[in-house]
């Protein structure tokens, strides 16, 4: 949990924006700094904590290439 002390005048012009927007201070706050992490932070930075890497041991992966040119090669033959 955060503690964020604002001057009177941004607390006013908060305070202003949040009732304009018709939800609660601690709302709007919540939402701009989900906004300025977002334009601040690279998409794998937002998502690193998400997103990794699984390790099968299947390999299947390695001959991906010449399983999608075999089924294009068994497409293009007269049946």
């Amino acid at each position: 949990m955060r503690s964020v002390r604002l001057d009177p005048e941004v607390d006013e012009l908060v305070r202003r924006a949040a009732a304009r927007e018709g939800i609660s201070v601690s709302e709007f706050l919540r939402r701009g700094a989900v906004e300025r992490a977002q334009r601040t932070l690279s998409p794998d930075e937002r998502l690193e904590g998400i997103v990794g890497a699984v390790h099968s041991g299947g390999g299947a992966a390695r001959r991906s290439g010449a399983a999608f040119a075999e089924l294009l090669t068994d497409r293009k033959r007269p049946k």
